[in-house]
This record gives C-alpha cells, sequence and structure tokens, in this order.
C-alpha cells in the first residue's frame, strides 16, 4: 500500500490479509470461510495495476470447489472465477490486459482477457495449454519481457516456456522433481525457482531450494500494490 510501505498482502489460510511488519494480521476478507468445503488460498500474484489476485482449492482437491479472487486497491476481495480445482500461478501480460491460469489438478492452463481499467474479465476463459498426466502438472507462472509464459511443471523436473499464441519453445530440466513457481529477475537474465520438499516422496538434494538459473529474456518490472483503505 502507498501509505504502508512495509506491508505485504498475502493469500493465507481462508482469506487475503495485509501483514505488517512484525507479521499481525489484517484481514480483508475470508471469503474460503463460506464455502460448503474445507477450503484454502493458494498462489497469489498482483497485476500491473496493482490489483491483487489469488486462488484458492478444497483442502480434499474436489474437483471444481476452487475459485479465483480479485482484491481490489480499495480492498474489496471479489470472487471472479470459480469451477477450478487447484488454482495456481495466475500470471500477467504487462499491459494487464491478458491474465494465464493454472489449474493443476486437470493439468490445464487458461488464458483470460482483462479489462485493465476494471479489473473484470473479458468473456470467459480459454483453453491456453493441455498438459497430458505424464508431462506433469501446472504450477507457478510469469511472463518474461517478450510475452512469453513460463511454467513450473510439478512431478517433472521442468519448467516450459511457451510462446503467446500456444507454442510450447522450449523445456528445461531442474534438478528438482517438483518445482512450484518461477520468477524472472527484471533486470538480469535469470530465472529463479521454488521447489517443494514437504510431503514429497524420495526427494532431491534441492528439493526445497530455490533455483537460480540462466536465461535469455527479463522480467517485467514488479508493481507495489497500491491499496487505500
Amino acid at each position: 500500500m502507498s501509505d504502508r510501505p512495509d506491508t505485504w498482502i498475502a493469500a493465507a489460510g481462508t482469506g487475503i490479509a495485509l501483514l505488517s511488519p512484525d507479521g499481525t494480521p489484517e484481514w480483508l476478507d475470508r471469503p474460503e470461510d463460506r464455502t460448503p468445503l474445507p477450503s484454502r488460498m493458494n498462489d497469489g500474484v498482483a497485476d500491473p495495476a496493482g490489483r491483487f489476485w489469488a486462488g484458492s482449492m478444497a483442502y480434499d482437491g474436489t474437483r471444481g470447489a476452487g475459485s479465483l479472487y480479485r482484491t481490489d486497491p480499495d480492498g474489496t476481495v471479489v470472487r471472479v472465477l470459480d469451477g477450478l480445482t487447484i488454482a495456481n500461478g495466475p500470471a500477467f501480460t504487462a499491459d494487464g490486459t491478458t491474465m494465464c491460469l493454472a489449474d493443476t489438478a486437470v493439468g490445464t492452463i487458461l488464458r483470460c482477457r482483462v479489462d485493465p481499467v476494471s479489473g473484470d474479465l473479458v468473456g470467459g476463459p480459454e483453453t491456453f495449454a493441455r498438459l497430458r498426466e505424464e508431462e506433469g502438472s501446472p504450477d507457478g507462472m510469469t511472463v518474461d519481457e517478450e510475452g512469453c509464459l513460463w511454467v513450473a511443471l510439478w512431478g517433472a523436473g521442468a519448467v516450459r516456456r511457451y510462446h503467446p499464441d500456444g507454442r510450447l519453445l522450449h523445456t528445461l530440466a531442474v534438478p528438482a522433481p517438483h518445482p512450484t513457481s518461477v520468477c524472472l529477475h527484471p533486470g538480469e537474465r535469470r530465472l529463479l525457482v521454488t521447489t517443494a520438499r514437504y510431503g514429497v516422496k524420495n526427494p532431491a538434494a534441492t528439493s526445497g531450494a530455490v533455483l537460480s538459473v540462466p536465461v535469455p529474456v527479463r522480467g517485467v518490472a514488479a508493481c507495489s500494490w497500491r491499496g487505500r483503505r
């Protein structure tokens, strides 16, 4: 927030919270408290306009029980998409007009058109990519300076780069079987990859580490969350 520079916004537990420097949460909303199944929040990201987007999932992975939420600058939390299973890795193009969203459990990456002024979705989501079970499951994502999508593949030990038209451009192997998300440095040509260790059978030595890999492109500059409360 512009008037609270040391405050973080996070998807946590059953909702969206502002975290003070000492970690004390100020809840904006807990929408997953109102769902019929025990559920929790999952990945979250800010769009270029400063709105915060985060997905949810049922604890037991019930199909279609997850949602996608948008937090506006005034702190209002709005459900913008439902019928998801495990919503992961929202990622935006630099102009904020396109969002990609992974539904990890069904191996699908969705693409949504977004009104960059209002944050409303324009039309329904379309399928950007669909992965077979043996290819891994799409997890965290990011968009590079050329508009290409990078996707961590849970269970496959790999990260993929897709062209904006959906063509697979490159598959990057990483030394951990469960990469969870990716981040491109806005100044250096470097990809950061988070990986999982907790709950992983037969973890590798690098499971649970943050990996750094040189790549030929940079990320787009991060934005701040411009809240007004």
